[in-house]
């Protein structure tokens, strides 16, 4: 049985066998014990996958941005990769699945849900029993569920269903479309336009089926705003009052733009001298109830009123959700089904010190099955199924959001709100004014979502025929007013009313557009678009208006539900929409120029931007460097632009130039206490001259494209290359191809503990504190294979224990730091727990002779970093 993620594993296990479980650990906890299945006895292993087990990319001839051409990639194959190969998932499904007679999907039900069902279908069948996956009979079951409860769960075991297929189908297409069509656009894009200007702001210029109509929603209100021409405007306003309560008057005109004419009316009132009661009605009114609470209407609320941007309200839902304290957040329905247990949901909220109360109030008058809303078919409306207080749950944001669900159930399970509104209507020279008074009858769902509650405000006792004096006429005057920034709130309707994106996918298209530098979020969470954003727009608007108009992601949408249901053909959808994005990224590419012009008003060309770093390998002029996200050098003579590694400094290296091509080698330093650094060729990065070379990127960073540092590069000779200052292959179990190479500026001046950093991963060592300088030998360790350090202490800080075999008082020759005792003992390794305890040879201490010098080297020419330990 195979769960979305560890903890539901662990929680449905616990469900199901009754507490009487036993756990393994393996690269993903295994949960066993023995009950039965569909009448017979059976032995359960419950584990889990951690989302999706492939992600689909272009196959490796194609992820090359500089070789080729993004009109290929409409024709490109495909190929679908493990996620997270660090993992293991396909190892762990494949081994745990072996021998099995069944397989039970419990995976969330949804689309994706669906899709995951069928990755992990693909890993486990193969290797069933001949009785399960090779037989005839059905052996994958599907469990369908809402919400992480006893009773849930053993209803969905007892109702276990087929995968749909169509479904997961409907799921690939999507991304096949949004992987063809996104990095098409964006590869162009990015390409053209940071090969041309400077101040961009933005690693990744990127286009998006989804994101870009959200973006666009924002721009159209920005281009409202900032076109909007203000207008004066008159209204006329009498000031009266009876019985020392002011009345609060409408003019039934509203308002006229002209301000002659609101002279004319406001002295009309004025001869009057008084208001005559026309008429007074008194009715009841009623404030319905809310529907269920559905993905979208939480996502607004978060950000309108608990300032919780979607992507984290989403995060913060799904951690109650898992946690058994909230039903499944993703669904797009807002009606009860006819078999929800109502009263039991109630029921579980009686005892609650927040909510006890009103639950308990509701279940003794009795609750009525609420009608309304919509029922879509997927999971029911959001709701508490555990009482938690704010304690359980750690207060702040997940105490926040939970009190809004719990109430908002509540809400929508109890009696209207019902009041008694009063309208007088009054005239004066010919003019009408009204006024509206309000009272609360009965509070229904307001008193516990008090927040929708009207206030009372009552008129005083009136009657037809009735004169008022007044005190003053006023004759205001206004200005009209634009519409404000949409936010967040406001731009997720948008979305839903337009098609774009799911409930699961809104708070990810909202995330990129803020992560690209295309909108920025302001004050009451309103999302303002950058002049980057603006100019994307405005630029699809000038070429093609349906790249950025939701009409065109939304009919896409309409064709993958008709696949989901299975009215369509996945294989013709795809081929019919990519032959559709093709033609218009053509006819974009070939009218760019329109766009371009827009971008050269409001960016600076590359030409006059950043300032002279390090000289070209090719005219020997010196390149400027760019800092502005990407960061890049460009050369003005050869009209080349050269990326960077992203996410910290860069500063030249000593004026030394690379030996293959001349250009002057560049410092990178990531930020932070325990930052690396490596020295790069600005040109080999990005064109590594040797095939195979490994490849680095620095990870997090939005948009770094992975290249080659001097650390990986495998030049026989250079004294930056791996080559030169490999030591020993990287002991972290999860770093298959990485070398611990010496940090070429640690240390240097006597600042800092000089230090060697894996040039793949985060592993690093401190070597011993007060040294001079240390240096790489070509000598090698017989033990280990790694290569031998010579460090040269300051003077008079060599360790006691070392002093036996000092030169000089303060040099070491040929140490090295994995098998030597003394000398390990002064390092400080971080990033490798397991480092520690796997350096021990079979003897238990230090390898070999002890201290890894004098008969412990061996010289060789030829040696390969990359050579592993023999106890590694």
């Amino acid at each position: 049985m195979v769960a979305e993620k560890p903890s539901l594993a662990g929680s449905i296990a616990q469900i199901l066998s009754d507490g009487r479980v036993s756990s393994r650990r393996a690269a993903l906890d295994v949960h066993e014990w023995e009950g039965r299945f569909r009448g017979q006895p059976a032995r359960f292993k419950m584990t889990s996958v951690i989302g999706h087990v492939y992600s689909i990319d272009f196959t490796a001839a194609f992820n090359s941005w500089d070789k080729v051409d993004p009109s290929q990639l409409y024709d490109a194959p495909t190929v679908k990769l493990e996620a997270n190969p660090k993992a293991h998932v396909c190892e762990h499904l494949q081994r745990e699945g072996r021998g099995c007679d069944a397989l039970v999907l419990w995976l969330d039900c949804d689309r994706e849900g669906e899709n995951i069902c069928f990755e992990v279908m693909d890993n486990v069948v193969p290797h069933m029993s001949r009785r399960g996956g090779g037989g005839g009979q059905q052996a994958v079951f599907r469990a369908r569920f809402s919400a992480i409860t006893a009773p849930e769960i053993r209803a969905a075991m007892n109702n276990l269903v087929a995968p749909n297929e169509a479904e997961a189908l409907a799921v690939d297409a999507r991304q096949e479309l949004d992987l063809r069509v996104g990095v098409s656009f964006t590869r162009f894009q990015t390409r053209f336009f940071q090969g041309r200007y400077g101040n961009l702001d933005a690693s990744v210029i990127s286009y998006g089926p989804c994101q870009t109509p959200t973006l666009n929603f924002c721009v159209e209100r920005h281009q409202a705003i900032t076109s909007f021409q203000p207008e004066p405007f008159w209204s006329v306003r009498p000031r009266a009052s009876k019985a020392g309560v002011p009345l609060d008057l409408e003019w039934e005109r509203g308002r006229v733009f002209d301000q002659d004419v609101g002279g004319m009316y406001a002295a009309l009132v004025r001869d009057a001298k008084r208001l005559r009661v026309v008429d007074v009605s008194d009715k009841e009114d009623r404030k319905s109830r809310p529907h269920g609470l559905n993905t979208v209407e939480l996502l607004k609320y978060a950000s309108a009123s608990l300032g919780l941007g979607p992507a984290h309200a989403m995060q913060v839902a799904e951690r109650l959700y898992t946690s058994g304290y909230l039903s499944y957040p993703r669904t797009e329905s807002s009606a009860y089904p006819p078999n929800f247990d109502i009263n039991g949901n109630v029921a579980a909220l009686r005892n609650h010190p927040v909510f006890g109360g009103y639950a308990s109030a509701l279940l003794q008058q009795g609750i009525k099955h609420p009608q309304g809303g919509t029922d879509v078919g997927d999971h029911p409306p959001i709701t508490p199924v555990r009482s938690a207080t704010e304690m359980e749950l750690g207060g702040g944001d997940a105490w926040r959001l939970y009190d809004y669900v719990a109430r908002h159930f509540l809400g929508s399970v109890s009696p209207d709100a019902v009041y008694r509104k009063t309208k007088a209507v009054f005239e004066a020279g010919g003019e009408m004014f009204t006024a509206t008074g309000c009272v609360v009858v009965k509070p229904g769902f307001t008193a516990i979502m008090p927040w929708r509650a009207t206030q009372s405000d009552s008129l005083p006792p009136l009657s037809p025929g009735e004169q008022v004096a007044f005190t003053e006429v006023e004759l205001y005057q206004g200005r009209t007013s634009p519409p404000d920034y949409l936010t967040e709130s406001d731009l997720i309707g948008l979305m839903e009313k337009h098609g774009i994106g799911t409930d699961a996918s809104i708070p990810v298209h909202i995330n990129n557009i803020c992560e690209r530098n295309y909108v920025s979020i302001q004050a009451g969470r309103k999302v303002v678009p950058t002049e980057l954003g603006i100019t994307l727009i405005r630029g699809y608007q000038l070429i093609d208006p349906e790249l950025c108009k939701p009409q065109v992601r939304a009919h896409v949408e309409q064709q993958l539900d008709l696949i989901a249901k299975g009215k369509a053909n996945k294989e013709a959808v795809v081929a019919h929409t990519v032959e559709q994005f093709r033609a218009k990224f053509l006819f974009f590419v070939s009218h760019v120029t329109r766009m371009d012009s827009l971008f050269e008003a409001s960016f600076s060309p590359l030409a006059s931007s950043g300032k002279p770093l390090s000289k070209c390998g090719k005219c020997r002029r010196y390149m400027k460097y760019i800092s502005a996200r990407p960061q890049r050098l460009y050369c003005s003579t050869c009209e080349e632009v050269l990326p960077l590694p992203q996410g910290g400094a860069i500063k030249l290296y000593k004026s030394l130039a690379c030996p293959l091509d001349g250009y002057e080698l560049l410092l990178f330093s990531l930020s932070g206490h325990d930052g690396k650094t490596y020295p790069l060729c600005p040109f080999c990065y990005s064109n590594p001259p040797f095939e195979g070379a490994l490849k680095v990127g620095v990870e997090g960073a939005v948009g770094s494209k992975a290249g080659m540092p001097c650390t990986t590069c495998p030049h026989p000779t250079c004294p930056h290359s791996m080559a030169s200052v490999g030591v020993f292959k990287c002991p972290n179990p999860s770093c298959e191809v990485g070398t611990v190479v010496l940090d070429p500026v640690s240390g240097a001046g006597g600042a800092g503990r000089s230090r060697l950093d894996c040039n793949r991963c985060n592993f690093l060592m401190y070597l011993p504190a007060n040294m001079h300088s240390v240096k790489v030998s070509r000598d090698t360790c017989e033990d280990c294979g790694g290569r031998l350090l010579d460090l040269d202490f300051k003077k008079g800080a060599l360790p006691p224990a070392l002093a036996a075999e000092a030169e000089d008082g303060s040099k070491l020759s040929g140490v090295c730091v994995v098998c030597d005792d003394e000398v390990s003992k002064l390092c400080e390794v971080k990033n490798a727990h397991a480092f520690a305890a796997r350096r021990m040879g079979p003897r238990g201490r230090g390898r070999g002779r002890g201290r890894g010098r004098g008969r412990g080297r061996r010289r060789d020419p030829n040696f390969d970093p990359k050579m592993s330990f023999r106890d590694f």
